[in-house]
């Protein structure tokens, strides 16, 4: 759920005052920290833009005669706070107060259109956010989602080729060396969530779309970290209803001996999901009450063994274990006649209901990232560097922080205790 905006009058000013004091040890300055509360307005003030100009001119600050927006672009810009201490911070904050064993970890990936090429990450690439390819921005997104609320996790962007290819590029806009190397989007995130995961945030499973589910790696990467997950693929991934039988070939004793793995004969023929998906028998489940009413889709909920790379074969080493266990495919046919496709590795005596409850969990991060970029101008930055961009995107997710801890404040929950001392961030 998202968190409505509020009027900063006195008493909620006095609030983000002791908000911002909680993450002051992050920012490293006095002066930092002042600014930080004052930025912190500005996003959180009503306004159409929250760019650096206008949101300069919104914002008061009492006995400051200098220029704000001068001062306010030299604290995102300019200025060597580092991002991920404050991220630390905030994230402590917020797991005081919603993190549970029933919150959900969502991966997506968020796009921002820019014009020209000069600002960080920016290329001809796809975005699910635009929804086709256009000279944009991609940042992989982490957000947590409880049953008391919901708040960003984490954010980086990704660097096509055409940027991690020219290092002095990436250095014009100061990306720092520890990410310079390519990364995919699914590397990406994995390594994201290592780090909230290792700051004692507890989860029960590993949302993702097809974006992401679509890399058996990266579905490989979640099991080996031992998360539970639903996560869509393809209509085109391939699996099989029955354990699948895997075999090298007979020596036909010409040249190398084979050794590549493939699926025996014995085992039933590898299927598309999407023609699997034809063969399944329908449920009909609502899972909440949206804005036109109840929310309702028919779906299947079918045991099955990933059949990858079935045709061309697999290493030994790439083999037996991890396709050894069957996983559930979840098939979801939509009112508008549009159909999705999903695999998961909750237990076997998992209910369809639940895993329906968790997949449609994404939709708190849709709520979320409108708020973040129409309402806390997460969409609004101008600049161009690595650092600017990054601390801008910190500086929103804590004001969606703070409203929702005042959304909290109407109905205050008892403090969640941290199992686990979350571990200080490494300096990047």
């Amino acid at each position: 759920m998202s968190a409505p905006t509020v009027e900063l009058g006195a008493d909620v000013l006095e609030r983000l005052h002791d908000y911002v004091a909680e993450l002051a040890e992050g920012f490293d300055r006095i002066t930092r920290h002042y600014w930080a509360g004052v930025y912190l307005q500005g996003l959180l003030l009503d306004g159409e833009r929250k760019s650096m100009q206008p949101l300069a001119q919104r914002v008061s600050v009492p006995g400051w005669h200098g220029d704000t927006m001068q001062a306010l672009q030299q604290f995102i810009t300019d200025s060597t706070w580092d991002e991920q201490a404050v991220l630390w911070a905030y994230r402590h904050v917020m797991q005081r107060w919603l993190v549970d064993r029933a919150g959900v970890i969502v991966i997506d990936a968020t796009g921002f259109a820019k014009k020209g090429r000069h600002s960080v990450g920016v290329a001809r690439q796809y975005s699910g956010t635009l929804g086709k390819t256009d000279n944009c921005q991609v940042a992989v997104s982490l957000h947590y989602c409880a049953p008391l609320g919901d708040y960003p996790l984490a954010l980086r962007l990704y660097l096509p080729e055409s940027w991690t290819s020219q290092p002095e590029r990436m250095q014009a806009v100061r990306v720092p060396p520890a990410h310079q190397t390519a990364r995919t989007k699914e590397q990406i995130a994995l390594e994201l969530l290592d780090q909230v995961r290792s700051e004692g945030l507890r989860n029960q499973a590993v949302i993702a779309d097809a974006g992401y589910g679509l890399s058996f790696e990266f579905r490989r990467g979640l099991e080996e970290r031992g998360e539970r997950y639903v996560v869509g693929v393809p209509g085109k991934e391939v699996v099989v209803r029955e354990p699948p039988r895997w075999g090298v070939r007979p020596d036909s004793h010409r040249g190398r001996p084979p050794e590549r793995w493939y699926v025996a004969d014995q085992t039933s023929t590898p299927v598309a999901v999407k023609h699997l998906a034809e063969t399944l028998e329908r449920t009909p489940l609502s899972w909440r009450v949206g804005t036109n009413g109840q929310l309702h889709a028919e779906f299947a909920w079918q045991r099955v063994w990933p059949a990858h790379r079935w045709q061309h074969g697999r290493a030994a080493d790439d083999v037996p274990d991890f396709d050894a266990e069957a996983r559930w495919l979840l098939v979801e046919w939509r009112s508008d006649g549009s159909i999705r496709y999903a695999l998961s590795n909750l237990p076997a005596g998992t209910p369809m209901a639940h895993a329906v409850e968790l997949w449609k969990s994404r939709w708190h991060v849709e709520q979320g990232y409108q708020q973040l970029k129409e309402e806390l101008g997460l969409d609004h930055f101008e600049g161009r560097s690595w650092p600017g961009f990054h601390h801008h995107a910190t500086m929103c997710f804590l004001a969606y922080g703070f409203l929702q801890l005042e959304q909290l404040r109407a109905t205050p929950p008892t403090p969640k205790v941290v199992v686990k001392e979350p571990a200080r961030p490494f300096r990047t």
